[in-house]
């Protein structure tokens, strides 16, 4: 597979934009008044809950550069 290699204000603005897109995923579970997710995989049921670590590792961005 042959890599891709990004510089200067390409590779800034598209990992900026895939940060993003995390912490506004993430950031609904944090604190006390933490919110719950709904997690839905392909298989099986779905998944509640307020761990950010959960929600953060089930992301998948469609660019690679996010």
């Amino acid at each position: 597979m042959a890599k891709d290699i990004h510089f200067s204000d390409t590779a800034r603005t598209g990992l900026f934009t895939g940060v993003t897109k995390l912490a506004d995923a993430v950031k609904v579970t944090m604190g006390p008044r933490g919110r719950n997710v709904l997690i839905q995989k392909s298989y099986g049921a779905p998944h509640i809950t307020k761990d950010g670590v959960s929600v953060a590792r089930e992301i998948e961005l469609s660019d690679t550069l996010e």
